[in-house]
């Protein structure tokens, strides 16, 4: 029998979902007060609510082409990140390989480094091969950041598939690519588009390497882009709140869409049966 959850149950849940919506929340509704009641009093509703502040946000500065940059940027890291992840991950996981616990060691440290630790040459490199201000510019580090993680997520997934099934490939006269593309791939899929999709959020969050390599606005992305928005003099919180508001929606219709997918990477291989 299925015990019921009481209401203190659903009295901490609420408190819990409120406590973790309330920077969302408090930024939607300030985006859209007129720019004399944001900072006038604490007030939770406007009695004259406005979408100035969106059409501001849009006139002051090119939101949407900071949009379509990260967006290529981030597509195209993903892109590379997971093809390369994943043939490392099936490498060091299914193959005969020596030293495979050293490899993913290095790996893992890799992965450590801060990124000011590593901005300074991946810098050097860009500008000496002419990619500032580009977008191979910026997807070259973000791969340099993501593609140990990737690596480690999709390890511990492809780990997870039975032995017996790339043995039975093999006996069929499979290669190790056919193994990998027709039984090793499709099995580890859940766990792939959730690496995948935390590989896009990522990258499409950078700031550091976005800031320092490509300063032409043309080419600047959505974080460095808002933080344009102030002036010396100012600081336009009715655009700032109101550009947030317009860049998170893609993140958020890309995860509703493929919560299902993102719970079963998440959960995959967490029940023991």
């Amino acid at each position: 029998m299925v015990k019921r959850a009481g209401v203190g149950f659903y009295i901490f849940l609420i408190i819990f979902v409120f406590l973790v919506m309330f920077p969302f929340i408090w930024v939607f509704l300030t985006s859209i007060k007129p720019q004399g009641e944001i900072f006038s009093s604490f007030q939770w509703f406007s009695s004259n609510m406005t979408l100035d502040n969106y059409a501001s946000a849009l006139e002051t500065r090119p939101l949407l082409m900071y949009m379509l940059n990260s967006f290529v940027v981030a597509t195209l890291t993903t892109i590379i990140s997971i093809i390369v992840a994943s043939f490392t991950a099936y490498a060091v996981t299914r193959l005969p390989i020596r030293f495979k616990g050293l490899i993913l060691g290095l790996v893992l440290a890799a992965s450590m480094f801060p990124q000011i630790a590593v901005l300074s040459p991946i810098f050097n490199f860009v500008t000496d091969a002419g990619l500032r201000n580009s977008y191979l510019g910026l997807v070259i580090p973000y791969i340099t950041i993501s593609l140990p993680l990737a690596i480690w997520i999709l390890s511990t997934f492809f780990i997870k598939i039975p032995l017996a099934l790339e043995e039975s490939a093999k006996l069929d006269g499979a290669t190790p690519f056919q193994t990998f593309r027709k039984i090793i791939f499709p099995l580890a899929a859940p766990g792939v588009f959730t690496t995948a999709i935390l590989v896009f959020i990522a990258a499409w969050n950078e700031y550091l390497f976005a800031l320092t390599i490509n300063t032409d606005d043309r080419w600047r992305t959505i974080p460095v882009g808002i933080s344009f928005y102030q002036s010396q003099y100012t600081v336009p919180w009715g655009d700032i709140t109101a550009a947030t508001v317009i860049v998170t929606i893609p993140i958020v219709v890309l995860v509703l869409l493929f919560q299902r997918r993102i719970v079963a990477g998440l959960t995959s291989g967490s029940v023991k049966e």
